[in-house]
């Protein structure tokens, strides 16, 4: 069993960490810089930075389409490996192994000096192949979630954490557990630049709308106007307006 965990976790770990935010941007751009991400905080002099390489650097720098093709070919270098050994090894949890793997390889790539993308998308691709129901769920109950508080970002990753308890519930193996408790260690870990530069935007009082947090997460202009509009938080204020 042991040798088949290792392999598992080599096997997830090499082709996670094959970063193809950098090999579509050598293709259709080569003089492109996709290593930094610095986006101006609207009406303020205050500059959102992440230094992030992954599916989001694609799409500032090279448009919507590549993001896209990153984000793809991102959810599939670990969602193959991951069902490779879900389906020859279907009662052993080598496939939770080669998941998790494949999320510290595109997270730490050993071909890029360890510095990849912070890894949503290498989660997903293992969720989709270990519990795909639990990522409709999950992620249509982050979505009430996200209307309940008026937060696209609780929209946006309320369904990673719900996953938690929900495999949990489904599995109850402790496998499934560390796994899923894994992934959310690593990418808050991963994520720690960026939050912290949200919650000093929010103690100064210049955070983005919700409407120009989603252009500038890709999720849609048209979702985050929903949010301003029609939230709760967002119905609330409303209606606490005199006349």
């Amino acid at each position: 069993m042991l040798v088949w965990i290792l392999l598992a976790a080599v096997v997830g770990y090499l082709i996670g960490s094959i970063s193809w935010a950098r090999i579509v941007a050598r293709r259709v751009a080569p003089d492109a810089d996709i290593s930094t991400i610095a986006e101006p905080v609207p009406n303020t002099d205050l500059v959102f930075v992440s230094d992030s390489i992954s599916a989001t650097a694609a799409r500032v720098h090279l448009g919507t389409r590549y993001g896209c093709l990153v984000a793809i070919l991102d959810i599939l270098k670990v969602a193959i490996p991951t069902l490779a050994f879900r389906v020859a090894f279907p009662d052993q949890p080598y496939y939770y192994v080669a998941a998790f793997f494949g999320l510290v390889g595109h997270v730490w790539p050993i071909y890029h000096h360890f510095k990849g993308g912070r890894g949503e998308s290498a989660i997903y691709g293992g969720l989709l192949v270990i519990a795909p129901l639990g990522v409709l769920v999950t992620n249509l109950a982050g979505a009430v979630l996200g209307v309940l508080a008026g937060e696209l970002l609780v929209l946006r990753w309320g369904g990673l954490i719900l996953m938690i308890p929900w495999l949990w519930w489904r599995t109850a193996s402790t496998w499934a557990l560390a796994y899923i408790v894994g992934v959310n260690i690593i990418y808050w870990w991963s994520m720690r630049p960026e939050l912290r530069q949200y919650v000093e935007y929010q103690g100064k009082g210049v955070a983005p709308t919700q409407e120009e947090l989603a252009e500038f997460m890709a999720m849609g202009t048209g979702l985050g106007r929903f949010m301003d509009r029609y939230s709760i938080p967002a119905l609330l204020r409303r209606s606490r307006r005199p006349g």
